[in-house]
């Protein structure tokens, strides 16, 4: 088997010399180059070809967003953004993800900040996730979706989501196409602690219905979307209640889809429509089998528009989804569910 072929741009000296000792400890990948700046990187990226980019964001001359834009229009390849957690490189790497990124890594903080071997194994898991994304996915995807108008007979319902890697733009096209009107939404989206407040704000600027980080001791209510914080899992009891917890990672991570899903289906019963989109792993798999085991109605989305078709294709082996359908379905179909 060929070795997975790396470039690593980021404007550090340093940080181009550790990532690429972290990344060619692994025998099966091979860094082929480093780029300093965005210009750089497009120019290395048509020259070597490589399988996966790693790319800082703050960079001089040409930053990594719009070195990302570029590349994805001249030459698309798995790129895998590498950010601090401020808020501006927060927001920024948001949207490097809207834009066309597979995946993201924070940079290590405080002491250690020179020294990533913390972060080796999650950097080589999704390096190697990268080399098997869809990059011949639609980038107008969102401008094929219709704008669901406010339904008839909505039902009392309560929705929950899981996403992962290729989620923060599936989830951005999804919600904000739903209407303002809509049941209670929960929403598990992987990602390190930091991200998840900065994703809700930009979310709530997509959509028609109120959107935020979940805080302990909120309650599950229509027209709300709470998003599981990073670190944390998200837990609905039998009142209605939300509480965050760091019980060990399940499927590793946390927070955990399957954690809240599961929750969700023991208290809501039928009333719940269970959803998993795009994302590597197996997460959302049992929390979808509890919601259908419990009355209630699930969707996956289809292999096509999956930037990494994993959690959906565990959740559907289960055998207990319902529709499968493309991402531009999913907002039509999560509605068809309320109103049944």
């Amino acid at each position: 088997m060929n070795p997975i072929r790396i470039l690593v741009v980021d404007d550090s000296l340093l940080m181009r010399r550790v990532l690429s000792d972290l990344l060619q400890s692994d025998p099966r990948i091979s860094v082929v180059g480093t780029a300093n700046d965005g210009e750089d990187a497009i120019a290395k990226v048509s020259a070597l070809n490589p399988d996966v980019v790693t790319m800082d964001v703050e960079m001089p001359k040409m930053n990594g967003l719009t070195a990302l834009r570029k590349i994805m229009e001249i030459h698309p390849v798995p790129v895998i953004m590498v950010s601090s957690l401020t808020q501006r490189e927060a927001a920024l790497t948001l949207r490097a993800l809207e834009i066309g990124a597979v995946d993201y890594m924070p940079k290590p903080n405080g002491p250690t900040s020179l020294n990533m071997d913390s972060v080796k194994n999650e950097l080589l898991e999704k390096v190697k996730n990268a080399v098997s994304a869809n990059m011949q996915l639609n980038t107008n995807l969102v401008e094929s979706m219709e704008h669901e108008k406010r339904p008839h007979g909505l039902c009392d319902k309560v929705i929950s989501i899981a996403a992962s890697t290729g989620g923060p733009s599936a989830l951005t096209k999804v919600l904000s196409h739903l209407p303002r009107d809509m049941p209670p939404i929960l929403v598990v989206q992987h990602m390190p602690i930091g991200m998840t407040k900065w994703f809700a704000a930009g979310l709530a600027n997509e959509c028609k219905f109120r959107v935020k980080e979940a805080e302990e001791g909120d309650f599950v209510q229509a027209g709300l979307a709470l998003i599981a914080p990073g670190g944390f899992h998200m837990v609905v009891t039998k009142t209605g209640k939300i509480t965050l917890n760091q019980d060990p990672p399940i499927n590793y991570v946390r927070p955990a889809a399957d954690v809240s899903m599961i929750s969700a289906a023991h208290t809501f019963g039928s009333k719940n429509i269970g959803v998993v989109l795009t994302g590597m792993g197996s997460d959302g798999a049992m929390g979808i089998k509890a919601i259908k085991e419990n009355g209630g109605k699930t969707i996956a989305q289809d292999e096509k528009t999956s930037v990494i078709f994993g959690m959906p294709n565990e959740a559907t082996k289960t055998g207990c989804v319902d529709i499968v359908a493309a991402l531009e379905r999913i907002p039509k179909e999560i509605i068809n569910a309320c109103e049944k």
